[in-house]
């Protein structure tokens, strides 16, 4: 198997290490980097003293996609900043590649019609980099719901928030692309992981307001900070949706509430746990989750990814539902620019 990585920061080594030990000696990898940075970065986000990325993993790399395109890979992993995403993937679905997109598919919705038909009229695989759909409290809050254990879904609260220049110990926080403009940065698309997984259990929200912007002393040029909030709809019904997002809580929190006529779960991502209480506000079950290791996650979605190429298959989160998501995070994105709510169309992209 012959793989192109264009970008091979924290993200982009980790789906290598994952993906060669998956798949093994087989795995041939070039490369297309302009920084050319060699260091080794850990599963922690630390650097590996003395070691070399290139050397390591036997990493061919080019100085232009063209060449490295030429090489002819089956697969290409999009691992750059989020506004150089769509360019890549255009040019390597022309050459017939399958694409692993990490999140966000881009920070505008320029090109992404087009992509979505070069890779279905080619029949090309194309997933976009979501792994908390692999998490098992994600996937038991999906379980909680489909089995009406809380009843109607009346509404819905979600926080992450992490303190950025505690990100990555290797690098400066004022360079990554979350914290540039320019790169596609913004807390809105940069944790674009929870508009995905509300989009994923409850739709697409018709109406969309947000409030925030860049209220805090970091030396960024995007907002750091954002109170977003969904219509979305149950059957007949609203139901409220509130996100929100920061680059600034110590320590770190991430978490899902949703509130039924029932009941209501809490989902604790860090811990990580699930609670479910019933009418009576008692615990009616509890997952507990510790030990989990989240490079599971990445795990998990390349062996599904893989799985999806190797039969033809359609992934768990295919460009259009990549596209869906980033309209949301874009329409928050306009509302806390403009002071207003924004209607997203309902009809399919």
């Amino acid at each position: 198997m012959k793989v192109l990585f264009v970008g091979l920061g924290g993200i982009g080594q980790r789906h290598l290490r994952n993906l060669k030990a998956i798949v093994g000696d087989s795995l041939e990898v070039i490369a297309y980097r302009e920084r050319k940075l060699n260091q080794v970065i850990t599963d922690k986000l630390d650097i590996e003293p003395g070691d070399d990325i290139s050397q390591r993993f036997g990493v061919r790399v080019f100085d232009s996609l063209s060449e490295a395109l030429s090489q002819k890979p089956s697969i290409v992993f999009i691992c750059n900043p989020t506004s150089m995403h769509i360019p890549v993937a255009m040019e390597a679905a022309k050459h017939g590649c399958h694409l692993f997109i990490e999140k966000a598919l881009s920070h505008t919705l320029e090109g992404t019609a087009e992509l979505i038909k070069l890779v279905e009229d080619n029949e090309l695989i194309c997933m976009v980099g979501y792994q908390m759909r692999f998490h098992p409290c994600l996937k038991t809050l999906k379980d909680v719901l489909e089995s009406y254990a809380i009843g109607r879904v009346l509404a819905i609260n979600v926080e992450v928030g992490e303190y950025m220049p505690a990100w990555h110990k290797y690098e400066d926080y004022r360079e990554l692309y979350a914290a540039r403009k320019d790169l596609g940065g913004g807390v809105i698309v940069s944790q674009i992981h929870e508009f995905d997984y509300v989009y994923w259990l409850f739709g697409l929200p018709r109406r969309v307001f947000a409030t925030g912007g860049h209220l805090s002393s970091l030396e960024i040029d995007v907002e750091d900070v954002a109170s977003i909030y969904l219509e979305c709809f149950g059957g007949e019904s609203v139901i409220p949706v509130h996100i929100h997002q920061d680059y600034l809580q110590r320590p770190p929190a991430r978490n899902c509430k949703v509130i039924g006529d029932k009941g209501k779960v809490h989902v604790d991502f860090l811990a990580p746990t699930v609670t479910h209480f019933g009418e009576d506000g008692a615990i009616a079950h509890h997952w507990d989750f510790r030990g989990f290791e989240r490079n599971q996650l990445f795990v998990d979605e390349m062996r599904h990814f893989l799985a999806c190429v190797d039969g033809g298959t359609q992934p768990c989160v295919p460009i259009r539902e990549g596209v869906q998501s980033l309209r949301m995070a874009i329409a928050a994105k306009e509302s806390l620019d403009k002071r207003c709510v924004v209607e997203i169309d309902a009809s399919p992209f």
